[in-house]
């Protein structure tokens, strides 16, 4: 924040404090402010709860009419339309579709908060985050083409060489895992979508896993079912986790895994998944305490000490059994299974293939 946005926040708050303070004796005053909105409400929240409250708060108010209109109008800032969000894109068109969005919302304005044409693994970032949110683009490998003096193309694969990765490796999804952790601030928070082979590949799979666990809080795991992405088959995660200070000791000491993959089937069209299909995850989540979770039939705890004892530290853990393998009654839709069973064979297919590319160079 600048100084002036900092002056100005500290005013509501000192404004909303002084009108608690004219409803107590001596004054006895009736409050100005609507109920539930109050100086007493904030006073009882802490952390996230009051963040979440306090932005309720300015803006509820500032769609009041008279002088709390005016007072808190516009109150959310200058900060959350040209400072709060930035994004790194390098497909120009994924980066258009982006900025309209984003302006649509009242995000940015002359400047555009979305730099495009930029590959972001290709260095060490010069800024840090408090929080990030992404999906990476799925692949295993990254590939650059080369054409030589004859003008022939030839596809040769993409390391990415940089002092802050724990390993080097062509996996486009263990370098954005990497990269990430690299994008926040100590404390700083990150949810970020990745494929099953992430958590159990091998190599500098396991060396990624490992370091992670130990220098991060890797706190929770949520397992997706098929179908809600571009095709039937991705088995893809959410994986959320706080990075921490240097430490001797595991910053991990808790990871918690939500398994809403088995015995769900989704598609994108005849079986959409809804906001309210994740309402359990959101209630064993517990964003107002993450320290007093319990565990249910879907969401199960793993100490770090269980973990590491894994081998290659795998995180792909599941223990809810598949319905659809004990009775055929059960079973997907033919169609669903078809799409899964073409995505797999198209999966093994790329992966041939780059190893075929591999060998001849």
């Amino acid at each position: 924040m600048s100084y002036q946005d900092y002056l100005e926040q500290l005013t509501f708050l000192l404004f909303l404090k002084m009108a608690h303070e004219r409803t107590q004796p001596p004054y006895n005053q009736p409050s100005a402010i609507p109920q539930g909105y109050g100086w007493p409400v904030l006073l009882e929240l802490d952390g996230e709860p009051l963040e979440r409250q306090y932005r309720k708060t300015l803006e509820n108010l500032g769609r009041e009419k008279g002088m709390l209109g005016v007072i808190f109008r516009k109150a959310q800032k200058k900060h959350l339309k040209h400072e709060a969000l930035s994004g790194t894109e390098l497909v120009a068109a994924v980066a258009r579709l982006c900025a309209m969005n984003l302006l649509l919302h009242g995000i940015g304005g002359e400047e555009s908060p979305i730099r495009d044409g930029v590959d972001s693994l290709a260095s060490t970032p010069s800024v840090t985050y408090d929080m990030v949110l992404t999906n990476p683009p799925f692949g295993k490998k990254s590939s650059i083409t080369v054409i030589n003096e004859e003008g022939e193309e030839s596809k040769e694969s993409l390391t990415y060489y940089r002092d802050d990765f724990w390993a080097t490796t062509s996996n486009k999804q263990l370098n954005f895992l990497q990269h990430v952790k690299s994008l926040l601030k100590i404390h700083g928070r990150a949810a970020i979508v990745v494929p099953d082979n992430v958590l159990f590949e091998g190599g500098a799979g396991e060396t990624i896993r490992r370091k992670l666990l130990h220098e991060c809080d890797v706190h929770t795991l949520l397992r997706l079912p098929t179908g809600i992405f571009y095709a039937q088959g991705v088995k893809a995660n959410v994986l959320l986790f706080d990075r921490k200070p240097a430490s001797e000791t595991p910053w991990t000491k808790t990871l918690w895994i939500y398994d809403f993959r088995t015995n769900q089937h989704f598609t994108l069209k005849t079986n959409t998944l809804k906001r309210a299909d994740l309402d359990d995850f959101v209630a064993c989540y517990s964003p107002e305490n993450r320290h007093q979770r319990k565990e249910t039939e879907r969401f199960k705890a793993f100490g770090y000490e269980d973990l590491a004892k894994r081998d290659k530290a795998n995180l792909d853990i599941f223990w809810l059994k598949d319905e659809s393998l004990e009775d055929s009654a059960n079973l997907p839709d033919p169609d669903v299974i078809a799409a899964e069973i073409v995505e797999d064979l198209q999966a093994a297919l790329d992966e041939f293939s780059l190893i075929a590319a591999d060998l001849r160079h």
